[in-house]
Formats: C-alpha cells, sequence, structure tokens
C-alpha cells in the first residue's frame, strides 16, 4: 500500500487585522512584525522536518510567510488558488463585535451553529471540499513525502472537519482557532486522512 503523504498545515504569520480578530479573506493585507517572526520560525521549523515541497495560499500575507521557508530549502514557491481563505461576504474587515452591533440575530444563529456561513459569501461546503481536492492531489503527487501548506484559519479548520467526518457548522466550537504560524500535521493517504497534532507553535525546540 502506498505510503501517506505527510502534510504540515500552517497558517500564515499575523497582520495588524488578525490581530485585531477581523474577518479577512480577499483584502490581500499583509503581515506585520509579529507575523515576519512567525514566517522565520516557521522556516527553520520547515528545514528540520525535511520538507520536500512548500504550497501556499496566492495572498499576499501567506506568500510572505512561506517565502522564508522556500528560500531556506532552496525550493521553487508552488501556490494553489484553492488554499485562498474562505469568502466572508459581508463580514469581510469586520470584528464578531461589531457584526453583532449591526446584525445581532445573524450573529447569534452564527453562533449557535455555523452551518450557514457568511452572507453573501462562499459555502463552507465549498471552501471544505477544495482543499480536500489539494489534499488529495498532494497524496497522487507526494506519497511518502513532507509537503508544508501555508493557508488560512477558517479554510484549515472547514478542511479539517471534513476530513474527520465532524459537521462543518460546529467548526468554531470544537478548533476555536487555528494560531498564527502554528502547524497541525496531517497524514493523509487513499483511505482519507489522520490528525497527528494541532496548533503546534514549536516553542520548545
Amino acid at each position: 500500500m502506498t505510503d501517506p503523504v505527510r502534510l504540515l498545515l500552517a497558517r500564515h504569520g499575523q497582520t495588524q487585522w488578525h490581530r485585531d480578530n477581523r474577518y479577512v479573506s480577499t483584502t490581500d493585507i499583509g503581515l506585520n512584525e509579529t507575523g515576519y517572526e512567525q514566517a522565520g520560525t516557521l522556516a527553520r521549523r520547515a528545514q528540520r522536518e525535511g520538507v520536500d515541497l512548500v504550497l501556499s495560499s496566492p495572498l499576499g500575507r501567506a506568500l510572505e510567510t512561506a517565502k522564508p521557508a522556500v528560500a531556506a530549502l532552496g525550493f521553487q514557491l508552488r501556490t494553489d488558488e484553492r488554499l485562498r481563505e474562505l469568502d466572508f461576504g459581508g463580514w469581510e474587515g469586520k470584528t464578531l463585535a461589531e457584526i453583532g452591533d449591526e446584525e445581532p440575530e445573524a450573529v447569534r444563529r452564527f453562533e449557535e451553529s455555523a452551518e450557514h456561513g457568511f452572507p453573501g459569501g462562499e459555502p463552507l461546503e465549498r471552501g471544505a471540499d477544495r482543499v480536500l481536492e489539494v489534499f488529495a492531489d498532494l497524496y497522487r503527487s507526494h506519497a511518502g513525502e513532507t509537503v508544508l501548506i501555508v493557508a488560512h484559519n477558517t479554510l484549515l479548520r472547514l478542511a479539517l472537519c471534513r476530513m474527520l467526518g465532524v459537521s462543518l457548522g460546529q467548526y468554531r466550537r470544537l478548533m476555536p482557532r487555528v494560531v498564527n504560524g502554528a502547524v497541525s500535521e496531517v497524514r493523509f493517504g487513499g483511505r482519507g486522512g489522520a490528525l497527528y497534532s494541532f496548533n503546534d507553535l514549536d516553542r520548545a525546540r
């Protein structure tokens, strides 16, 4: 049986909007100072982990996070449009508190279950499915190897829920957030995937 592909799923480094806990999807905002430090830490980890490929979302904050790892490994940076953050529609650029002032009932329903997604945004199922397609493609092309994926908070949580057979509407309750710069390890094969670690910040190494 073919060995699974080992996936290191990293959230991009911090930006000012993410520090303020704003919903950021299509807005192409760059890293702040903390974010660049997190990108450097991720690059050092990529070297230790023996990464064979770095694959990034095409959004600037993800590219800026991936570039130090690519440079350290001597690779060419590869991107995949399917790794873009979920489109948050009308909630883009706002905090949940700000949205609650405008749409308290919508926020109440969202906090109970996120299954209906974001007003005017991308359906949760579509976001989860496109990332699982990436996982499956990487298994076919890089079985037995280690791939670093640099992507986004909501998208990665949805993909993990889909992979584990968990209701997408519960992603916020079960996985409150993926920490900026943290890595979650997945092994993905012909029968699906398994989660080996979640939100590993690599502080002690």
